[in-house]
């Protein structure tokens, strides 16, 4: 009896034109087939008016190679590449907020920034918030940490990742115009004689 395939971390990164209404038909694909989104980012690109989704997923790659596929067909994507978590270089981003009397003595508060990477971006009399970017076993670190001390509110961002073998979308961009260059305009034969031509 073979055994199922490994399910693991993919991320599925999207080219795309800007379009309202295309995160929800992307968003549909993945609930028809009950997959759950781990993650979801969607910010602009390294070309002008091009923007990229990152989405994580926990399957196997065939089915993440179906998926693909199946993104790729929507009219306003343009690319759709796949790759699990040791392909791409990824982080996520936290944020942290404390009640600041319980963490006033000065060493604790550099002890924790500096055992977890973080840092303080806000710090009033009444809360103090700290951020970490990381992987999630990292920002899942200072929850730990700061849980004795009354830790307020948490929230973590979306995956951002790029991909380590890639050279750009705008390579394949310049490759595909290459070899599909765009149809010259062509003059209008009537033009100069529109006065005939539109006379009845």
């Amino acid at each position: 009896m073979s055994a199922e395939p490994a399910r693991q971390e993919y991320n599925i990164t999207a080219y795309t034109e800007n379009q309202v209404g295309l995160l929800n038909r992307i968003a549909i694909i993945f609930s028809r087939r009950k997959i759950n989104i781990e993650s979801l980012n969607t910010s602009p690109s390294e070309i002008e008016g091009i923007h990229r989704f990152n989405i994580v997923i926990v399957e196997t790659q065939d089915v993440v190679e179906k998926l693909a596929k199946q993104i790729e067909k929507q009219v306003e994507v343009l690319k759709v590449y796949y790759n699990p978590n040791d392909e791409v270089i990824w982080q996520e981003m936290a944020l942290y907020k404390v009640p600041t009397d319980v963490i006033a003595e000065k060493a604790l508060v550099e002890r924790l920034l500096r055992e977890n990477g973080a840092r303080a971006v806000v710090i009033r009399k009444d809360y103090t918030v700290f951020e970490t970017t990381g992987h999630r076993e990292e920002t899942d670190s200072l929850i730990r940490a700061l849980q004795p001390y009354g830790l307020i509110e948490f929230v973590r961002s979306a995956r951002i990742a790029i991909i380590k073998a890639s050279e750009g979308f705008h390579h394949k961009l310049k490759d595909f115009e290459r070899r599909e260059p765009g149809e010259d305009v062509a003059e209008n034969e009537f033009l100069n004689n529109r006065d005939a031509v539109f006379t009845m």
